[in-house]
């Protein structure tokens, strides 16, 4: 036998024998336990994983619903407001011209005394002008004493029948 077969030889039957010790100690059985234990391992976090993935779900979906619903709320406080603003707005309309009004009857109110006013102060004007013009007239045609007392009756009665 040459070295090389004599080597293959040896390493053939250290080959065999590391396989006896091994299978004798039950190391594949250990390895099947390890992997069976991995496999659990990873098992249990795909389980783990799953069920972190529904609550975050869940909570998204809890997230998005507040979310709708804070958008309901500012609507709904927008709008509020905007009705108030409106309302506001109209009351300051309504307001303005109520005092429109009010200014415009208290001018004309002004407006027709002044005109009372002047017809007054004419009418009164006119009357001392016809008692002076009659008086004059009178007063050339009359005596004095007889003037002064016609002019007198005719002042009383003419200012009782103006007023």
């Amino acid at each position: 036998m040459d070295a090389t077969s004599l080597a293959t030889l040896w390493a053939t039957i250290a080959l065999v024998i590391f396989l006896g010790v091994a299978v004798y100690i039950k190391v594949p059985g250990l390895i099947a336990k390890a992997l069976d234990a991995r496999a659990a391992r990873i098992g249990n976090e795909l389980d783990e994983a799953r069920r972190l993935r529904e609550e975050a779900q869940q909570l998204l979906g809890q997230y998005q619903r507040k979310r709708k619903e804070a958008e309901q709320e500012a609507a709904d406080i927008v709008a509020a407001a905007k009705r108030e603003a409106d309302m506001l707005a109209a009351d300051a309309h309504k307001k303005t011209e109520d005092y429109v009004v009010r200014r415009t009857a208290l001018a004309e109110q002004k407006i027709g005394q002044a005109e009372r006013d002047a017809i007054s102060e004419v009418r009164a004007s006119a009357v001392d002008i016809a008692v002076e013009a009659a008086r004059t007239l009178l007063a050339g045609k009359m005596d004095a004493k007889a003037g002064a007392d016609l002019f007198k009756a005719s002042l009383v009665d003419v200012k009782s029948k103006l007023n």
